[in-house]
């Protein structure tokens, strides 16, 4: 069964920090390479970050880079998401994506599975 489950969004203030979650069946964690992308009112899906969910290997929008952190524990088939420094820009429905077959953050169309997404609302 294919599954991905979002948690911890939230409203936070500017300069804040969240963590997402994302709970992913063996079958969908499995296929090694997993994502979060964002999307804001009336602008495009945006790629966060990616990672091998393997050797742990990590990339991310420059957007973000220095202030979020994405990370795995294989033991609960979860993917994580740390988000610190939290700007009003980061404002977003955020999704968990997996089931591409290389680690990207340009292209959406690259992951099969998709969560329902989980809202974070940064305020100034």
């Amino acid at each position: 069964q294919v599954q991905l489950v979002e948690s911890g969004g939230g409203s936070v203030q500017a300069g804040g920090s969240l963590r997402l979650s994302c709970a992913a069946s063996d079958y969908t964690y499995n296929r090694y390479y997993m994502a979060w992308f964002r999307q804001a009112p009336g602008k495009a899906c945006e790629g966060v970050a990616c990672i091998d969910t393997r050797a742990g290997s990590a990339r991310y929008a420059a957007s973000v880079a220095g202030r979020f952190t994405i990370s795995r524990d294989n033991a609960k088939n979860t993917l994580y998401l740390q988000m610190n420094s939290l700007k009003p820009e980061d404002t977003a429905v955020y999704y968990c994506a997996a089931g591409a077959d290389y680690c990207s953050t340009t292209f959406p169309s690259a992951y099969n599975y998709w969560g329902q997404g989980t809202q974070v609302t940064v305020s100034s």
